[in-house]
């Protein structure tokens, strides 16, 4: 039973996904060799292709940079009381309406960063707030 079992078990894990899963590294090698990847620890290059999963929020606020608005403003003080009391989930939702995605990639969390702009609108009231994600800028009325 045991044999039996062993085999069942390498069939379904490695036999039955290894035509798939042959075709899938050699697309993949031919667009991303080997060769370069192998200056990447594991945890790095997951990091490098799925982004970080883990965001230092004080990080990334202090990398803002603001158009139109001080540090100091009450909306931006306002901004940044109501992101921090947010969980977890939903400030990777912000992230995600901020940049297409809940997750930074390809960028240290150091060096990521994005502007928080005043749209300068007649009336701020009737106005929503809203983003430009090629530029990662967050146009946020007053």
């Amino acid at each position: 039973r045991k044999e039996y079992v062993d085999l069942y078990v390498n069939y379904i894990f490695n036999k039955s996904v290894q035509k798939p899963f042959e075709d899938f590294m050699k697309g993949f090698l031919r667009g991303c060799p080997a060769r370069n990847w192998k200056m990447f620890f594991p945890e790095e290059l997951q990091d490098l292709l799925q982004g970080h999963t883990t965001i230092d929020w004080n990080l990334l606020k202090k990398n803002v940079t603001y158009i139109e608005y001080e540090k100091s403003d009450q909306t931006i003080r306002n901004f940044w009381t109501v992101f921090h009391n947010l969980p977890e989930e939903k400030k990777k939702m912000f992230l995600a309406f901020l940049s297409g995605s809940d997750r930074i990639t390809g960028y240290e969390l150091e060096c990521f960063s994005f502007c928080i702009a005043d749209p300068q609108v007649e009336n701020p009231d009737e106005s929503c707030p809203r983003v430009h994600t090629c530029s990662l800028i967050f146009y946020l009325p007053r």
